[in-house]
């Protein structure tokens, strides 16, 4: 009988409703091919659809970010926000997204937000063991709002940049160039809103 695999009923429990009606959605689309592929016993097909379902959700979720990455400050201009990677790459990278703001006199910086990355473990591996940032006299220890980073700059450098770990899941890098000091990348980590970021990631 249809309907009746362990997949299917997980699904059920996840409270998904996977009707006729709701295939004009692409992720209970997938999860319904995925039902379907493995009532079948085709395991690598399931395997593929709960994958485009994962990779389609995860694009939703950059789609939201998006919107929260901040205007210009006063004097500076924005480029469009974009997702550095997105589908089944994002599936291996995490979630990326920036946006670049740039200013009249060369000045640049890009907000970077990255969930799910690589990068986590090695940032929380640094900030749990100062040691590591002592052998570079650039690097120290950061934070803003509560939140705990780091901060690199070299002695009579224009270039800054400034990493915070948010919760478990994202890392924030503000990056600039031809900046007088910290103030400005700051005053734009200041502008984002991480509790509506933390939100837009899901649980």
């Amino acid at each position: 009988m249809r309907h009746t695999s362990p997949l299917y009923v997980a699904l059920l429990a996840l409270g998904l409703p996977l009707s006729v009606s709701a295939t004009e959605d692409p992720v209970i689309e997938q999860l319904e091919a995925a039902a379907t592929a493995y009532e079948e016993n085709s395991l690598r097909g399931a395997i593929g659809h709960l994958e485009a379902a994962i990779a389609e959700i995860q694009e939703q979720i950059g789609a939201n970010l998006l919107k929260l990455l901040p205007e210009p400050l006063d004097g500076w201009r924005a480029d469009e926000a974009v997702a550095e990677s997105g589908g089944m790459a994002s599936m291996i990278t995490g979630t990326h997204l920036s946006r670049r703001y740039t200013r009249e006199d060369g000045a640049e910086i890009t907000l970077n937000l990255m969930a799910d990355s690589p990068m986590m473990p090695m940032l929380t591996m640094a900030l749990s063991m100062p040691m590591m940032m002592q052998g570079n006299p650039d690097l120290k220890p950061y934070a803003l709002a509560g939140h705990r980073g780091m901060v690199e700059h070299a002695a009579d450098s224009e270039d800054y940049e400034i990493t915070l770990m948010v919760g478990a899941r994202l890392v924030i890098q503000a990056q600039g160039s031809g900046l007088d000091d910290k103030g400005a990348l700051e005053a734009y980590l200041e502008r984002l809103d991480l509790d509506a970021i933390e939100a837009a990631l899901g649980d």
